[in-house]
């Protein structure tokens, strides 16, 4: 099997373990199980259940980013990316693997929400810095440094993401992105601005 099959069976097999289990109770044994591979195949490329599941995160994350941020034409700049931003904060908020980690081994989550930023949130601020260029080329989105204001939209977004339960308690995933698209429209709104 070539290795890029071999990733992906070990990453698919990660992903039903994980949706099965939780983190915690995944075992590298399990993994290769499913996966239909030695063990060693897989300690050949990755050490431990963490650094698979930081893989088959940034793999899932990276998806959801090219299927969910098709550009949209119409409007601003501006218009369209808020829209991108909150379709792709609503996506991640429903992806089955997130919903499983954040319920079941909410750790996982805390090193890059606290210390350092993962390969897949790096994609995301690439994403949000050419949406902001973008949208400050046509006037929509206000003058600044494209990359700390991305910066400062990728904290807001994750925050919509991990934390939606202190708001669905009483109002449902659609109230919660409206309120992610006012949120990031106002921000970014140049003064004079097109609606």
């Amino acid at each position: 099997m070539p290795s890029q099959e071999i990733e992906d069976a070990v990453l698919d097999a990660t992903r039903d373990c994980v949706l099965a289990y939780g983190v915690r109770r995944t075992t590298l044994s399990d993994v290769a199980r499913r996966a239909g591979v030695s063990r060693m195949s897989i300690y050949r490329r990755w050490p431990d259940v963490r650094s698979l599941v930081a893989d088959l995160m940034s793999r899932e994350w990276h998806v959801v980013l090219v299927e969910t941020a098709a550009p949209r034409r119409r409007g601003t700049a501006r218009g369209g990316a808020v829209a991108q931003m909150v379709a792709v904060a609503g996506a991640l908020r429903a992806h089955p693997l997130l919903r499983k980690i954040r319920e079941v081994d909410p750790e996982v989550l805390l090193p890059y929400m606290l210390d350092r930023r993962g390969a897949s949130q790096d994609e995301m601020l690439v994403f949000i810095v050419e949406a902001i260029r973008g949208g400050q080329r046509d006037g929509s989105i206000r003058r600044g440094d494209a990359q700390r204001m991305a910066r400062a939209v990728l904290l807001t977004v994750q925050t919509f993401v991990l934390s939606s339960a202190l708001f669905t308690d009483k109002y449902d995933d659609g109230d919660l992105d409206a309120e992610l698209s006012t949120v990031l429209d106002r921000y970014l709104t140049a003064a004079g601005s097109p609606g």
